[in-house]
């Protein structure tokens, strides 16, 4: 009963930072039309959330780790959902620099300590959990998405937006609190989580989720690219790659956790990459845009496992520093996130997009061939 009701509470977490993540992407052109800012001004102030992310995660994970992860996910929490509302009323580019650097940090301490919890909850039930935890972010951020696209239609102002969907969710986060498992480290592990150190393997677990996220972040700015230039399609029609992609990414999350009891994570990811990897080539060999809309769903059906089952494996090396594991792997993770699309751009001026598309391909493949870096250690006798 007391891990049930821990996973409810985890489940919701994840939501959250979905919907909140969702929310702001939909409002963008909004808060860009509104500053009138430039291409590159917008550039800066979104460059000011990953610089947000990447500075929390340096602190965020030890700080999980000294304090436990009940006792920082439920104040990152709340603070994630508020810290979004003086974005959305930022009068000037200056303060809206300010403001999302301040939700970058909060949003790597939710991120941190969430994923830390999930493991914690893993261990409870006795059985792979992971998947479906990134499943709620992925559905958070579709209902996100859509309040803020409602909310645009309605002429809603981003900041009355933020506040209105935000606030509300503050109060079930905070109630949230009783229902987390009891988090308390013992001195030791406090000594240990001072010890900020990278570790070969959960690097090369952080390399991992660079590949996975990079492929996320690829899919998200250029399938409707590749398919509406390269292929001529229509631009509705086009939008459909990356709806494909997300949907089927959202399902196979739900689906993760069984595949992943059943053949293991080794198992799972390795046939994951490989199914990933044949569905962007099928995208960018047959030159047809029904084609491509279905090798995108294929795409994203096997990404979804495999960043997932990543954390899982990092979060689970060493008990004692599962949240600076984690925020290692999450630094990484969404350098390829953000840095993805920089790379699939730069690379497809020099070769074109179809060719530069096959970046995503190789790192799934190489994904796959990384998978028995999951294996979890055998307990010492």
């Amino acid at each position: 009963m007391i891990a049930r009701r821990a996973r409810i509470a985890v489940c919701f977490f994840f939501a959250l930072l979905g919907v909140v993540s969702g929310l702001w992407a939909a409002r963008i052109p909004t808060v860009k039309q509104s500053l009138q800012l430039s291409d590159g001004q917008l550039s800066l102030a979104l460059l000011a959330v990953a610089v947000g992310l990447v500075t929390g995660m340096q602190f965020a994970g030890r700080v999980t780790d000294r304090l436990g992860s009940a006792r920082v996910v439920v104040p990152a929490g709340v603070a994630c959902g508020l810290a979004m509302i003086p974005a959305g009323f930022a009068p000037n580019l200056a303060v809206l620099i300010v403001t999302l650097f301040v939700w970058g940090l909060v949003n790597a301490s939710l991120d941190v300590s969430m994923n830390t919890h999930a493991v914690e909850v893993e261990r409870a039930y006795g059985r792979p959990l992971m998947s479906s935890f990134h499943g709620m972010y992925s559905a958070g951020g579709l209902l996100g998405a859509a309040a803020g696209a409602l909310s645009a239609w309605l002429e809603v102002s981003p900041g009355i937006t933020f506040a209105v969907v935000t606030v509300p969710l503050a109060v079930p986060a905070v109630l949230a609190k009783g229902s987390l498992l009891p988090s308390a480290p013992t001195h030791h592990e406090r000594r240990r989580a001072r010890r900020g150190r990278w570790h070969g393997r959960v690097a090369f677990m952080g390399a991992m989720a660079f590949a996975g996220l990079l492929g996320e972040g690829s899919a998200g700015d250029w399938s409707a690219v590749y398919l509406h230039e390269d292929l001529g399609a229509a631009t509705g029609l086009a939008a459909i790659a990356f709806a494909a992609f997300s949907t089927a990414m959202t399902a196979g999350r739900f689906a993760g956790d069984r595949l992943a009891l059943r053949f293991g994570p080794v198992t799972l990811v390795r046939w994951s990459g490989l199914l990933a990897a044949a569905g962007l080539g099928l995208a960018l060999l047959v030159a047809q845009p029904a084609v491509a809309i279905a090798g995108f769903g294929v795409f994203g059906l096997g990404l979804a496992t495999m960043v997932p089952q990543v954390f899982s494996a990092a979060g689970n090396h060493d008990p004692a520093r599962a949240g600076e594991a984690i925020a290692q792997v999450a630094t990484l993770g969404y350098a390829g996130l953000v840095l993805g699309p920089v790379i699939i751009g730069g690379a497809a001026e020099l070769v074109g997009l179809p060719l530069a598309l096959t970046i995503p391909v190789a790192l799934c493949v190489f994904m796959s061939a990384s998978a028995v870096s999951l294996r979890r250690p055998e307990p010492a006798a």
